[in-house]
Order: structure tokens, then sequence, then C-alpha cells
């Protein structure tokens, strides 16, 4: 019995091995290829890559050094790119990579320097050549879109909504000259189509193209569509869903965000500064913090640049046309000369409470015929109108936008708690 039972043993450990034969073995392996990975133009399979940051008191000659290259040739190298790339501006905290030779003297080949997010320098010095350039990295753009509604503000729902300041400040500018910001409602709701740049499919570098936009503001859609109606030109404007430009010559506010219109134009106005006695207020004043930058609300020439101790502190004039003129006053400080050509936007000043004033703000004035008036009251110039030559071509372009916005949907996933030191407008 036991010799039967130690012959079947011998039988399956040798049915085993069989199984484990090199024929059958190599069936079962797999081969494994290494990826092959591209980055500033180079394959780095080839090359041993270290990348590291520069340290404080860390110079091209230190890092070139510590990689096995000799101080003799570190010169060399120096000098010889010195027209495009000045190896004494390499600034700590830059991220930076050595590519070495994959043998026993691990000798650096190529140093990359990082500029920024999307640009860097490489310099290479093997094979006795030595050169240097530039290399952008690759960006897509990726087309994205968001909804949001407004509980206090525009820039409040665009900061809970994890948007950069640059996309809230395109959007703003887009309607600078039809929608007053600081008059928006809680529960006034918006729409953005818009493009993001992104390097790797991942990190972040920027905002692209705002494609169309739709703001409902008390219960009335506004539209805005992007559209270049001179492609020679290249300028870029945006327009309703009926081709009327957006644009105006005049600005809604001086100020972009973050105001509140605390005294109105009013010829009845009581005035605490002068013994609350009826003083003609023919401005409006915009409060704002110190320092909030003032844009010109139309193009014009400075007519006036100055200082009044008294009544108006620092203030600037801008002559836009035969017809219409504004003035800006209390200032912090003055941006722009008298004679200078200003443009829509441009910044002029800066807030302040200088002259005759209580607080910080901007008074606002508005010349018509060289008399003021309300600014809020005029029928201001819209300006030039969508040829009717294009006006085909802009209706098939907004087409597939316009019902690409009207399904955007979504919910407002968090409402930050406010209080009367960090509303905005």
């Amino acid at each position: 019995m036991k010799k039967i039972f130690f012959l079947l043993l011998i039988v399956l450990i040798f049915n085993s091995c069989k199984e484990d034969t090199p024929e059958n073995l190599e069936e079962a392996a797999t081969v494994i290829v290494p990826k092959e990975i591209y980055e500033f133009g180079f394959k780095l399979n080839d090359y041993l890559v270290i990348n590291d940051t520069i340290k404080k008191g860390e110079s091209f000659g230190v890092i070139l050094d510590r990689h096995h290259v000799d101080y003799p040739i570190i010169n060399k190298i120096a000098t010889k790119i010195k027209d495009t790339f000045d190896v004494r501006r390499v600034r700590a905290g830059k991220p930076y990579t050595i590519l070495a030779a994959k043998d026993s003297t691990e000798k650096a080949q190529v140093f990359i320097y990082e500029n920024n997010k999307t640009t860097a320098t490489v310099v290479k010095f093997n094979d006795s050549i030595i050169h240097s350039y530039k290399f952008r990295k690759e960006i897509k753009t990726i087309e994205k879109e968001v909804y949001g509604q407004i509980y206090s503000s525009f820039s409040q729902s665009m900061d809970s909504l994890h948007l950069m300041p640059n996309l809230t400040n395109k959007v703003a500018d887009i309607y600078a000259w039809t929608l007053d910001f600081f008059k928006l409602q809680k529960g006034d709701t918006f729409k953005i189509i818009y493009e993001e740049k992104v390097l790797d499919d991942a990190t972040f570098v920027g905002y692209g193209k705002v494609k169309a936009a739709l703001f409902n503001h008390n219960g009335k859609d506004i539209y805005a569509y992007r559209f270049v109606p001179d492609k020679k030109k290249g300028i870029v404007e945006y327009y309703d869903e009926d081709g009327n430009m957006l644009r105006r010559q005049f600005l809604k506010s001086p100020i972009k965000f973050q105001y509140r219109v605390s005294s109105r134009y009013n010829l009845k106005r009581r005035i605490a500064l002068y013994g609350n006695k009826v003083k003609a207020h023919k401005g409006t004043d915009f409060a704002a913090n110190y320092g909030t930058p003032i844009m010109a609300t139309a193009s014009g020439t400075v007519t006036q640049s100055a200082y009044r101790k008294r009544g108006n502190g620092h203030f600037v004039k801008i002559k836009h046309n035969n017809t219409y003129s504004t003035q800006y006053l209390h200032m912090s400080s003055r941006n722009v000369k008298r004679g200078q050509y200003v443009k829509q936007g441009d910044i002029i000043g800066f807030v302040g409470s200088t002259g005759s004033s209580s607080g910080n703000h901007v008074c606002y004035r508005f010349w018509k015929h060289g008399r003021q008036v309300d600014p809020f009251k005029q029928k201001l110039p819209a300006a030039a109108p969508l040829k009717k030559s294009l006006r085909a071509l802009f209706l098939a372009h907004i087409a597939p936008l316009k019902e690409q916005i009207d399904t955007i949907e979504g919910f407002v996933t968090h409402v930050p708690k406010l209080n009367a030191n960090n509303i905005t407008f």
C-alpha cells in the first residue's frame, strides 16, 4: 500500500514539473515594455532625470558643478548662451530639471529652467554643442459652462463657484454698459459659456474666450454673444440676441465692483457738511474703499487734472466730444495729466476723501452741453450697430450658443454667511 502511495506521489510531482516546462513558461510570461515618456521635447527614458528647485544662494554654476560639469565648461556655456539666457538671472524658488547621462558619470547634458507654468528655457551642452532656446508647453483649451445665483453680489457668487477674479472681471467688462452690478438682486441668475486653458489635461493656466453669457435680472434675460464683426481688425464685440451691441459710449459706473451709490444727483439735498443746509448736489457719489481704481467712463481728452484743497480735492475732468464731459472728484491721487488722451476703462485715479469730503468716495459729475445733469436719466448713445450684411452670419453663429446656454441648469451649493463688513457690489 505504501509503495502504491509513493508511486502516485512521484507521478503527481512529475506532471507538476511538466506543466512548468520552458515552453509553457514562455506562453505565460508577459514582456513589460517601459512606457516612453516625453517632456520639454526630450524622451526622458534616455536620461537620468533630476527634478529640483533652485535654493537660496544657488547659482547656475553651483547646480551644474553638483552634476559633474567642470567649471571651464560651465563658463563656456554661460558665455555661449548669454544673448538668449542670462544665467545670472536664475531665481530661488524656480523649478528646474537636469537631464544627465545614464552611465557611471551621471554627467548633466541638459538644464531646463521653468520660467513659468507655460514656458521654459532649455540649455543643451552635450556632444560639444551648446545652445539654448525657449520651449512652450502645449496648452489645451476646454469649453466649460457655469450657472450661478446672486445672493449678495456677482463677485461673491463667482467666488463661491471657485472661479477666479479674471473671469469675473471679463464678464463684468462685457456687461459694463448694460447692467448696473450694484442693482443686482438676490435671486437673479447668470449663465456663462467660457474657455479654460490647461496644461497636461489638469493644471489650470488661465481663461480663454467668454463665448456667451446670460443674466436674468428682474425677470428679464440679458444675453451677450461674442462676435468679431471685422475679421481684418480682429476687434471682439458682444451683442444681444437681436444683434444690438452691448457696448455703449459710456460705462454705467466709474468703479467696476465693490461700491455703493451713497448719494445721487439731487438739486434739493441737505448736506451735513454745510450745516444741513439745502445745497444742490450735482454729482453721483460712489462710495468705495480707499485706493479703489477709478475708470474713465468714456474715451476722451483730459482737460483738467488738478488739486483744490477745498471743494474738489484731487480731481480729473475729461472732454469726450462737443456734447459730453465727465468729472471725477475727491481722489486720493491722480493717474493722468492734462492734455492726455484716455480710453474708456483706463485708470485715471484712485478713490480717496480729499477736498470737501466726509468719507472715501468718488463724486462722478456728468456734463451735457456744458450743464451738469443726472447720468442715470440720460439716454446715452450706443456704439455702431451690427452691419445689415453681417446679420445672417451673426444669427447663424449664435443659434447653437443660444440653444446651449438656454439649457444650462444648476443650483447654488454654498451660500456664505454675510455681515455688514463683507458685502460687496
